[in-house]
């Protein structure tokens, strides 16, 4: 019969809505567990097996764990459904391999408020075993002396009704053990009521045992059967009565075997992971019945395998263990968000639904005459901020009914957090995990060092228990290996929180300081100075933290010189606040702008560039030193758009200011004369640069342009090796492009292997300049021997959709090259007057001279540069290349 949501149903008076229970997917669960199961089934039919047997390892165990609202005690359920009765198996889950063995499910409720005692655990599954037919003297007599002794006065058979085991399993086991009392009785020749003689029963029986009389042989076999009754019966004597029940079990003749299943749900209410004292119960249960299969749901994973807790269970270590233990790989075993299933051994974590299976989930619960009641818009909604959790998406459903009673729900209602979630989170946990967990809920991912930091304790063990819950997710491959499921830290942030220990607004902005200390420390510490993966792990986790806690920027001054350093522009622009105008108003606010631009120009306009830029240098909230890199990057975007006025201004208030920034800033103003065409002032500038205003590659840019590629591209390599003894890996790039475009004007062959060595070094870099340098070498490279112009014509509308005008003016050039080497002057002409276009601001305008000098044309003017070596030298070299690209061809002159 198919399940009914009562919840559902009873939210809403409408009675043509159709509120089911709607199990989804869980496919692979299935899969481990029927491959464990027939393991089992396989290892308790070999000869060699012996129920007795204390000291063999046990495998006879699955533990199924997941964050609360996962859908565990679902699985848990449909598991026992399925093994009762094969057509409750759902038609996605395979059929099993043990047709014909008996299977016995019984799953128990550990939760506390189904108020399970270890008693009822074990008279549960006694009760089970009654379906079987058979009495089971050796344990039925050990229970009821226990019983007798503890519960003086009480009927069992009452208790068992009461507690609704005679409902759930019928009355067979009353009278079974009465049956086994009746047997041995007999068999002992005693009078009387057994009832009123269970004391001389047990007396006699266990006098009979050790005398090993021939009345007593059916049950001599079980060799511990006297020193269980000659024990004190109390309850921790009543935790050994398993291994009679697996006796017993193992005497069954062939029709009357079965193997139970014993479903042990809600184990986290079990106990903490100080008092272990109904754990310790309950696994014994487990080690003493070899012979029957446990599946445990839970929150965490079971610690058994775990030498330390020896003398708090009986049970310890991965030898006793083995599936427990988390297997031995050269790859560690991650808990990985975005997968169904995550496997450690016999510990399988149960990972969130797939956006498919919340949509099918949520079509499935509330429907009208077949159809879904959720329209799909709501649905995507819900399911893209459920992040695949089951209990959001019931919740949900639930807000949804809530709503449909005024009114109909759209998809903005379900832009929600529920606070539930968070008291069912916290509800297991101690004081300092959840201080912890509200701590490192600030951060995108943490490992023990950073949550123990950002919590501010003294001591790891907290930080230690935490990230052992399935909440806590691992990617052993991350910088930092764990991360918060990305619901529960979405709703610990931004929900309400109803809990007596919830945090103030000063408590969260002294969690912020702590965890922007804390990875202000890693970084501070790394081992090298240019670990550049975590300097960015950290700027990408600190500066949301910073700005959105109105933080000082501390360490993250230095970190953003060594962001901009290395001129390799990862991006790191965190998430946008909601509910803010985007108006500048701290310093963390201008720094965020700041280096998310820098970032961002690589894929957008100049123009947006200078804008973004302009808004931060204008706020005047960042301290002089990180205002100059600001003023300096905005001198270097309005050079890039042909604002050479404003360029100038800036590069010469960042040189005249003495910073950090003044080497490069005298390097821009080199830039900004060669680009007017005024050599000499650029070469005598970049004579004076060194290393920190990076003279070489000045140098090549100077030369290449007079023609002068050998030069050049010696100039370039010298400033690629420099970059390379300073690990500077933006500039090596940059240099390297540059040799490629100087090479492939001069010699094809070598040129390409030039290319391929820049393309290598632009690997996992975003230079978007240095990128578009490197298509045009190749350009320049096959110039003369292009077969069609498509990708030049691509290439140019990608640039100028960059705003970098010095790119496009070298593309001309490159083109112009083409066109004189084919000999096709009026092409040639084309292109000057995109040129002179290009130029008209009076930059640039050495590139129309050049393209003249390529195609042997005649200046109209006089020459727009000045020449280090005049222009005849210049037109010379010019027209050689040309030449001898010709003759590389055999194209004629």
């Amino acid at each position: 019969m198919a399940g009914r949501d009562l919840r559902a149903l009873f939210s809403t008076n409408d009675r043509s809505v159709e509120a089911g229970e709607a199990f989804t997917n869980r496919q692979l669960q299935w899969e481990l567990v029927a491959a464990a199961l027939t393991g089992h089934l396989r290892h308790t039919a070999d000869a060699a097996f012996d129920v007795e047997d204390l000291e063999a390892p046990r495998d006879n165990i699955m533990v199924i764990h997941g964050v609360g609202g996962i859908g565990k005690t679902t699985l848990s359920r449909k598991l026992e459904a399925t093994l009762t009765n094969a057509e409750q198996r759902p038609v996605q889950w395979g059929e099993p391999t043990w047709a014909g063995e008996r299977i016995l499910p019984v799953r128990i409720d550990l939760s506390r408020s189904a108020g399970t005692s270890f008693e009822d655990l074990l008279l549960t599954i006694r009760a089970a075993l009654s379906t079987l037919g058979r009495p089971l003297p050796a344990f039925d007599v050990a229970l009821r002396r226990y019983w007798e002794e503890q519960h003086p006065g009480e009927s069992l058979e009452e208790y068992l009704s009461r507690g609704g085991l005679a409902g759930r399993f019928g009355k067979a086991m009353p009278q079974q053990m009465q049956n086994a009392m009746a047997d041995v009785a007999q068999a002992l020749l005693l009078p009387g009521s057994v009832g009123t003689a269970i004391g001389q029963l047990t007396g006699s029986l266990v006098r009979s045992l050790r005398e090993r009389r021939q009345t007593v042989r059916a049950l001599a076999g079980c060799t511990r059967l006297a020193d269980l009754l000659e024990a004190e019966p109390d309850l921790e004597t009543l935790s050994f009565y398993p291994h009679l029940l697996a006796w017993e079990l193992a005497q069954l003749p062939p029709d009357k075997h079965a193997t139970p299943v014993i479903l042990l749900d809600t184990f986290e209410d079990v106990g903490d992971r100080t008092h272990r004292d109904l754990e310790r119960l309950i696994q014994r249960v487990v080690w003493l019945m070899p012979n029957a299969f446990f599946i445990i749901t839970g929150r965490s994973r079971l610690q058994w395998a775990d030498s330390a807790l020896q003398g708090q269970l009986d049970y310890t270590g991965p030898t006793a263990w083995p599936g427990l233990a988390a297997p031995a790989s050269s790859i560690p075993a991650t808990r990985a968000a975005g997968t169904a299933v995550r496997r450690r051994g016999r510990q399988v974590l149960v990972g969130d639904f797939s956006p498919e299976d919340c949509d099918d989930y949520l079509a499935r619960r509330l429907s009208r005459d077949g159809q879904a009641l959720l329209s799909s818009d709501i649905r995507q909604v819900i399911t893209s901020r459920s992040h695949g959790l089951p209990l959001y998406l019931d919740l949900s459903v639930l807000r949804f009914l809530e709503i449909r009673r005024t009114r109909q729900p759209v998809p903005a209602d379900f832009d929600h957090d529920f606070g539930a979630l968070i008291a069912r989170t916290l509800s297991d946990l101690t004081p300092d995990e959840r201080h912890v967990l509200r701590s490192i809920s600030l951060l995108d991912a943490f490992d023990l060092t950073l949550a123990t930091a950002a919590g501010g304790l003294s001591h790891q063990a907290p930080a230690q228990r935490l990230i052992e819950r399935p909440f806590v997710r691992e990617n052993a491959f991350g910088l930092w290996p764990y991360h918060l499921h990305g619901l529960i830290r979405s709703t610990i942030r931004s929900a309400d929180d109803a809990t007596d220990d919830r945090w103030t607004d000063r408590d969260w902005q002294q969690a912020a300081e702590r965890a922007l200390a804390a990875l202000g420390s890693q970084w501070s510490a790394a081992q090298t100075p240019h670990d550049r993966i975590l300097l960015i792990g950290c700027l990408r986790q600190a500066l949301p933290l910073a700005r959105d806690f109105r933080l000082d920027l501390g360490w993250l001054a230095d970190a953003a010189w060594a962001y901009v350093s290395d001129s390799v522009w990862e991006p790191i622009a965190p998430p946008a606040r909601p509910d803010t105008t985007g108006d500048l108003e701290t310093p963390a606010d201008a720094l965020v702008e700041l280096l998310t631009t820098l970032a961002r120009r690589q894929h957008e306009h100049r123009s947006a560039t200078t804008a973004r830029l302009a808004t931060v240098t204008s706020s005047a909230l960042l301290p002089a030193d990180l205002h100059e890199m600001a003023v300096y990057y905005l001198a270097k975007a309005h050079r890039d758009l042909g604002d050479s006025a404003s360029s100038r201004a800036g590069m010469q208030l960042v040189a005249d200011g003495g910073g950090r920034l003044a080497p490069a800033a005298r390097r821009g103003l080199a830039h900004l004369a060669r680009l007017a065409g005024d050599f000499p002032t650029a070469y005598a500038t970049a004579r004076t640069l060194g290393w920190a205003g990076r003279q070489h590659r000045v140098e090549g840019d100077i030369l290449w342009p007079h023609g002068d590629m050998e030069r050049a591209a010696a100039a370039y390599a010298a400033a690629r090796d420099q970059a390379e003894q300073h690990g500077v890996a933006g500039e090596r790039a940059t240099s390297q492009a540059q040799r490629a475009l100087a090479l492939a004007f001069t010699d094809p062959d070598t040129a390409d292997d030039e290319l391929h060595l820049a393309e290598q070094l632009l690997t996992g870099l975003d230079l978007r300049a240095t990128s578009l340098t490197v298509r045009i070498a190749s350009l320049v490279r096959d110039a003369g021997a292009l077969q069609g112009l498509e990708a030049a014509r691509v290439l140019r509308a990608e640039i100028r959709g960059t705003g970098i005008t010095a790119a496009e003016a070298v593309l001309e050039l490159a083109l112009a090259f083409h066109h004189a080497v084919q000999g096709e002057e009026d092409k040639v002409r084309v292109v000057i007057s995109r040129l002179l276009e290009l130029s008209r601001n009076g930059d640039y305008a050495y590139y129309v001279d050049i393209a003249h000098f390529m195609a042997g044309i005649r200046l109209s003017d006089d020459a727009s540069a000045r020449w280090l070596d005049g222009v005849e030298a210049v037109r010379a070299r010019w027209q050689q290349l040309v030449q001898n690209r010709q003759a590389r061809l055999g194209t004629p002159a």
